[in-house]
């Protein structure tokens, strides 16, 4: 009968705690708002930004059509050392959302024990044994709110940490593939090097004949000597180039630079079109930007955790267990012993303490939203440069390429006319020059292109084949 009227005691404290613990103080988290613009707003497709920083942003990098590329970029989810910690951070963080909704509910311990104890000695000592267990619980009933708010905080640091692993991910991901079109650059400027050193070669050993026969001058053949030593000097500071891009390489997929090597391949020079109002949904992909949003949503409920302490914490503790001089009768009724504690605490006076950490905890909320506007700021800013950096560097391929092509013609005609005696072999140099840095000015902006594009996947959360809806 009192073992009944126990579960009847704890039942009823139960339910009252229950209905009591619907008082949550604090603040309810409002997603804050942040400046966009008009221009986006208005263009066809625009939807209302909702965090969709979790969609599969799928393997990007595939539109740039480079197999070599796709291993590489593979490579880099499994290998790198800041995606592996970012990973481990994340894991962390839901781990503390695991123990955090552990107090929520009560803790149950098992406790046991066996004492023999006595006094005197020899024929005069005496002994009993006491033999003991029990099953004891403690609670915190949520009265105001404040355990759940701390697992709602920790909840919101854990997507915080998701995002940040996305953006550990695309960040090196998208660090990759710059270097690597960096290393695919290099080899098109080495081959380019190589077809007009074999061109500089030919060139000095014709001036050589030239002036054997006395049809020149010796500053002719100078200066063909100098054209190409200052090319094979230009060559050999762009291998030490590439053998550094590959190093890098090595380092971002996890493997160490010595043994690593990227040979020279096919240059997939192609730059992928960006559709017509892809930043409509920069916010719903940015993972930096989701990150902040639930930054303040963690700020907020600390708010509300701060505030639960102006008012009183109460404690359900409950046991219940057997206890005997004789172990055979740990198990009869009579041995039953119970125990039922409602405890209750208030802070009186501690200084305006609690009041200094609820105002601290308003403040770091009102940073976080600061920080939080300014990320999509400087997002909007971000996408709207690499946006007009697309547009001026596809104009400028097309004036390189006009540019190349002319001085190509114009280096072949000065070219002939010294062989005819008409002009210097400084006009020649002079022409050749132009043309060789037209070609090469073609090829890097060729690369810009690419690492712009790369660039503004980035800046776009991881591509846009979701948002374009291929």
């Amino acid at each position: 009968m009192q073992l009944k009227g126990l579960l009847r005691t704890v039942a009823a404290a139960t339910a009252v705690s229950v209905l009591v613990s619907a008082c949550m103080v604090g603040p309810t988290y409002q997603r804050p708002t942040a400046a966009t613009s008009e221009r986006y707003k208005a263009a066809e497709g625009w939807v209302d930004a909702a965090p969709a920083d979790a969609l599969d942003r799928g393997p990007w990098w595939t539109l740039f059509n480079d197999p070599v590329l796709d291993a590489l970029a593979a490579r880099v989810e499994v290998s790198n050392q800041n995606v592996a910690a970012a990973v481990a951070a994340y894991a962390q963080a839901r781990a503390l959302v695991r123990e955090q909704r552990a107090s929520l509910f009560p803790e149950i311990t098992l406790d046991g024990g066996a004492i023999r104890a006595g006094t005197g000695v020899g024929s005069n000592a005496q002994a009993a044994s006491t033999y003991r267990v029990a099953i004891g619980a403690g609670w915190e009933p949520d009265v105001w709110g404040r355990l759940k708010r701390s697992v709602e905080s920790a909840s919101a640091i854990a997507q915080a940490s998701e995002a940040d692993l996305a953006s550990a991910r695309l960040a090196a991901q998208g660090e990759l593939a710059a270097i690597y079109f960096g290393v695919r650059q290099t080899d098109a400027q080495l081959a380019l090097l190589n077809e007009t050193l074999e061109g500089y070669r030919k060139s000095l050993e014709i001036t050589r004949n030239r002036y054997d026969v006395g049809v020149i001058a010796k500053t002719d053949v100078l200066q063909a000597e100098t054209q190409l030593a200052n090319t094979q000097a230009d060559a050999v500071g762009l291998r030490r180039q590439r053998a550094q891009l590959e190093n890098a390489i090595a380092v971002l997929i996890g493997e160490s630079p010595s043994t690593f090597t990227l040979p020279p391949d096919e240059w997939k020079s192609g730059v992928p079109a960006v559709p017509i109002g892809v930043p409509s949904t920069l916010l719903q992909r940015r993972p930096d930007i989701a990150s902040a949003e639930r930054r303040i949503a963690a700020a907020n409920e600390q708010i509300g955790i701060a505030q639960s302490a102006f008012y009183p914490s109460f404690n359900l503790t409950g046991s219940i267990g057997l206890g005997a001089g004789k172990l055979v009768d740990v198990v009869s009724a009579s041995s039953v012993l119970w125990s039922l504690g409602v405890s209750a605490a208030q802070v009186l006076f501690n200084a305006g303490a609690t009041r200094a950490r609820v105002e601290g905890a308003q403040a770091a909320h009102d940073q976080a939203v600061a920080q939080y506007r300014q990320t999509v700021l400087a997002a909007f800013e971000e996408v709207e440069n690499l946006l007009v950096a697309s547009r001026v560097l596809e104009e400028q391929e097309t004036l390189r390429r006009q540019a190349a092509t002319a001085a190509e013609q114009a280096a072949a005609q000065v070219n002939n006319r010294y062989r005819a005696g008409q002009v210097g072999y400084t006009e020649v140099v002079i022409a050749q020059a132009t043309a060789l840095a037209a070609r090469r000015a073609l090829v890097q902006l060729i690369a810009e292109r690419q690492t712009t594009a790369v660039a503004l996947i980035q800046a776009l959360g991881g591509g846009w084949r979701e948002a374009a809806g291929e």
